[in-house]
């Protein structure tokens, strides 16, 4: 092993010399670097090489080159390139290959490699990168497309690029990205070659007998891998992306109708088709006289919005679906929340989504979300009667959504209108119990509000009852709360001595009790006591900072610090596995005055 680390050093000595000599380095910096790079070529050469000492020798020689790059510019010195870089740039390339040969599966090593290679001008080396690559990981459709890219940017091959994606299709022969960027580099393999006869043209440089393909030029090539990805991809969606693409670019509008003709053709069954279709018509040109003033403008913005409205109604008498309404309703709530300077362009378009939305939901096709859209357009025009409809109405649809209950119960109390206390009880039995949690909230909260303190309170005794643990200790937390401020100290006393021992139980139905307690007047410490001390029947072997708690409590005015070693005792007793570790690092902060 140490004959090939002394032969690797001694091949460096070149390029070192010749650093000395130009005065790039000084003679200890060479000496520095010689250092170095012999521990780092040892560890390159031991049995069991880690990953971590490539990478590590890698980014040692790139900060040279980039030191060197430094200092070439400071002394303004811009020769011997090929003795000083090239050297470091070929072992770096080496080290790469070396690296990811052997870690062939690291995909980040390999774009490493990359990267490298098109920093340090070595696109030669790219193609042979990703080649090495695509034999391994030929699964990786974005691998596939990088490499074609990077062809086409890189190297300004086109050839190869259309190669690279023809390959790519035989491993992915039904892959969306893959055919979408083969599509667009034939696009922008096209344009490239419409510029390079123009240059041509306006030099008047006569060609001979070469002569540009008019096909090719008209983009013929890109109809070719439509026509193909069409034949094994037939959704609306990927036809829209291509048609997205093909937008980009200004030569492309035969190919534009063309793709637009197969999706009024083939896809009409799409949703996605209509309302591509629909919001084409908002990019219809205007009449130029009308665009001068702000409701000329606001005219011709209404008549386009028309226009895309009867495509949809042929939609959703085509198509009537929920993802057909959904475009639809989606459509006129976005043109609703365009800003507008002119009242009856915005009362049309409320006028219109309401309409759309009352159809919809007779249809029943309309999506939960956008009852909740519903409700706000009514309550903000103050149509509480429609408002409490909707409410109802979207129960009975989504009968079994917490989030549609508890939106139509928010309604309904706003408005005060309705038996509350049926419909919570409807409420609760059509939802899941296990999601009830905020419906229960809500009825705590109406009840608070509305109710007389016995139904309230019978309203927290059938919460305590729920066999859903989140609800029923929920219900104890908030059932102390609102003990103690309705009825006082004693009040929330009795409410904790009745439950204290109906399990499950939280910390906070504890502590809050602690937080009642301080709050007297005359706060007693015996029953601070009780307190913590029943509350660490419960959490005392996991919950160390109870303990800390307990025994700040101890060293207060209250309290008897004579306590506190007996309290440590015993919580060093209790406490099991992490906490213990984290109990000790708190207690010695509170000793030392830090916490």
């Amino acid at each position: 092993m140490a004959e090939i680390v002394q032969q690797r050093i001694e091949e460096r000595i070149p390029e070192l010399e010749q650093l000395e000599r130009v005065g790039l380095f000084t003679k200890k910096e060479v000496r520095s670097i010689i250092k170095r790079v012999t521990a780092l070529e040892y560890k390159l050469h031991r049995l069991m090489v880690n990953k971590e000492d490539f990478i590590t020798y890698v980014q040692y020689e790139i900060n040279v080159l980039e030191l060197i790059k430094k200092r070439r510019a400071h002394i303004a010195y811009q020769f011997k390139r090929e003795e000083i870089e090239y050297p470091v740039i070929h072992r770096i390339n080496s080290v790469f290959r070396r690296a990811t040969n052997k870690w062939k599966d690291d995909v980040q090593l390999w774009l490493s490699h990359v990267a490298f290679c098109k920093k340090w001008a070595t696109k030669s080396q790219i193609s042979k990168v990703f080649s090495a690559m695509l034999a391994i990981h030929p699964d990786k459709p974005a691998l596939w497309i990088m490499a074609a890219k990077s062809e086409l940017e890189d190297r300004s091959s086109s050839e190869s690029a259309r190669h690279l994606f023809l390959r790519a299709l035989r491993f992915h022969p039904n892959n969306k990205k893959v055919y979408q960027e083969y599509f667009r580099m034939e696009l922008l393999h096209c344009e490239k070659l419409r510029k390079q006869k123009e240059e041509l043209e306006k030099a008047e440089i006569d060609l001979g007998e070469y002569e540009f393909s008019a096909e090719i030029l008209s983009g013929k090539l890109a109809e070719v891998v439509y026509r193909d990805a069409t034949g094994k991809i037939t959704e609306a969606e990927f036809v829209i992306s291509l048609l997205n693409i093909a937008a980009i670019f200004d030569f492309t509008q035969e190919l534009q109708d063309l793709v637009l003709q197969d999706l009024q053709a083939n896809y009409t069954g799409d949703s996605l088709t209509w309302d591509f279709m629909a919001r084409r018509e908002l990019e219809a040109p205007g009449a130029g006289e009308e665009l001068q003033t702000a409701k000329g403008r606001a005219s011709d913005i209404s008549r386009r919005e028309e226009r895309c409205c009867q495509v949809y109604e042929e939609g959703v008498k085509s198509l009537n679906s929920e993802p057909m309404w959904t475009c639809y309703v989606g459509f006129c709530l976005e043109r609703l929340k365009r800003k507008t300077n002119v009242q009856e362009l915005k009362d049309k378009r409320q006028e219109r989504l309401l309409g759309v939305l009352q159809r919809a939901h007779d249809s029943s096709q309309l999506k939960e979300d956008y009852y909740k859209n519903w409700l706000q357009i009514l309550l903000s025009s103050g149509d509480g009667e429609a408002a409490a409809s909707v409410a109802m109405a979207a129960t009975q649809r989504y009968s079994q959504s917490v989030s549609t209950w508890s939106l139509s119960l928010q309604t309904l109390m706003q408005l005060g209108s309705g038996d509350m206390s049926e419909l919570f009880q409807d409420a609760l039995t059509h939802v899941n119990p296990k999601e009830s949690l905020p419906l229960w909230q809500l009825q705590v909260q109406w009840s608070a509000a509305n109710q007389s303190p016995e139904e309230t309170e019978a309203v927290f005794k059938r919460g305590l009852l729920s066999a859903v643990t989140a609800v029923s200790t929920e219900m104890k937390e908030s059932y102390l709360d609102w003990s103690y401020s309705t009825g006082g100290y004693k009040k929330a006393r009795k409410t904790f001595t009745s439950l204290q021992e109906n399990r499950p139980l939280t910390k906070a139905f504890f502590t809050t009790m602690i937080q009642i307690e301080k709050e007297q007047e005359t706060p007693k410490m015996n029953k601070l006591r009780d307190y913590y001390e029943r509350a660490l029947q419960e959490f005392g072997t996991s919950d160390d900072d109870l303990w800390l708690q307990y025994i700040q409590e101890e060293l207060g005015p209250l309290g008897q610090p004579e306590n506190c070693g007996k309290i440590h005792w015993r919580a060093m007793k209790f406490l099991e596995g992490e906490s213990v570790e984290r109990f000790i690092t708190k207690y010695t902060l509170l000793q030392t005055g830090h916490l």
